[in-house]
């Protein structure tokens, strides 16, 4: 057998074995595998081979889907012609914001009580009230005039603007830009391009002034009211009519203060134009600071004269007071209005807070608008003039 083997050629054997290709019997392997499946599926009728499975009955009534069919939710803005019992609710939660606030577009809203009024708020997209609140008004020898209500109220309390999420340690800043009501292209350009954070002071003068301050509100814009004060070079350098003189006695002031305070209304305070002189006799800032104050409102110096007295003034008669650190745009070119708004941040990064004033020039509201855009990324906050009043011993 050995030598049998031996002499038999290379590759060949003399043994009768069953020699199929690999590839036929795995082919065959897969086709009966492929076929027991199949029979399986058809025999036992459970193609997920004994996964648990659950059957939800759908009903549907003629009107549509029942409460037991899946949908859809819809958030929808109320609506106009909703029932009285939704207004109800709606006016109960608007009024929990407080007394800033009152309606737009309702009828006989002079008429109405302001306690009655529903106010909205500034996250739906509304602005502030446009219109004088009764409770802190009254009539005056010129007009109406703002006053403190009975219980109380300021119209510094009623006609602020509230100050969103604030914390401590974020350096805040309030700009004020002034001038407004003057210039129609100006005045419309800061109520719309401007931050409603931004504080807007209008000149007393001027044929559309309540037109515009109804829209700077309807934007959100807290508003000052500029007083026109006696300069250094006066008469040479007049502010206009109804200046506040050094040499004007009690009654002359009281009349050119009553005309000049009636001029608009919705504002929380007033803030020197010009008045150099005036704003270094403390007599004179005597008489006019008591007048604000009895009448509730803010005084805000605007840091263009450095002999003013009006904070030890404004202090003695517990004024609610407020001063700019700096002038913004005393060059108007672009870049030293950049550097002096680099200026003011690095003051609200010392302080915690700063104040800066401005003109309502083309090319302020410009790169105001533009430094404005990302503030808050620079860790910067926006405040109304009104929340920079409690700045002890600045």
């Amino acid at each position: 057998m050995a030598g049998n083997d031996l002499s038999t050629p290379l590759g060949l054997s003399k043994k009768k074995y069953l020699n199929l290709p690999l590839g036929l019997i795995g082919a065959g392997m897969i086709t009966l595998l492929g076929l027991t499946v199949l029979v399986w599926i058809g025999v036992v009728d459970d193609p997920l081979g004994g996964e648990p499975t659950a059957s939800i009955p759908l009903e549907r009534s003629l009107d549509g889907l029942t409460a037991r069919d899946f949908g859809v939710v819809e958030i929808r803005p109320t609506l106009p012609d909703q029932s009285e019992d939704s207004d109800q609710v709606a006016a109960a939660e608007d009024e929990s914001l407080g007394p800033r606030f009152e309606p737009k577009s309702i009828d006989n809203q002079d008429s109405a009580p302001a306690t009655d009024r529903a106010m909205p708020s500034l996250a739906s997209g509304q602005g502030l009230s446009e219109r004088p609140d009764a409770r802190v008004s009254e009539s005056g020898p010129h007009g109406k005039l703002p006053t403190v209500s009975e219980g109380g109220l300021r119209p510094l309390d009623i006609y602020a603007r509230p100050v969103g999420q604030s914390f401590a340690s974020v350096p805040k800043i309030a700009i004020i830009v002034g001038g407004l009501g003057l210039s129609q292209t100006s005045t419309q350009a800061a109520i719309d391009r401007l931050p409603p954070d931004i504080t807007l002071a209008f000149a007393p003068y001027g044929s559309s002034i309540d037109r515009w301050m109804q829209q700077a509100r309807r934007a959100g814009h807290e508003l000052l009211l500029q007083l026109p004060m006696e300069p250094f070079d006066y008469p040479d350098n007049d502010p206009g009519p109804h200046t506040l003189l050094v040499s004007n006695a009690p009654g002359e002031m009281q009349d050119r203060l009553s005309w000049l305070l009636s001029r608009i209304s919705n504002y929380v305070g007033v803030m020197n134009y010009m008045g150099a002189r005036f704003t270094a006799s403390e007599n004179s800032l005597k008489q006019l600071l008591g007048e604000v104050t009895r009448r509730g409102l803010m005084y805000v110096d605007d840091g263009s004269s450095s002999r003013s007295v009006a904070g030890a003034t404004a202090n003695g008669l517990r004024t609610p007071y407020s001063h700019a650190d700096l002038v913004i745009d005393d060059v108007p070119r672009p870049k030293d209005i950049t550097a002096r708004l680099l200026q003011l941040e690095g003051t609200a990064r010392a302080r915690g807070i700063a104040v800066g004033v401005a003109s309502a020039l083309p090319v302020t509201i410009d790169e105001l608008e533009r430094w404005s855009r990302d503030l808050e990324e620079r860790g910067l906050q926006l405040i109304p003039i009104s929340a920079s009043i409690d700045r002890a011993g600045q």
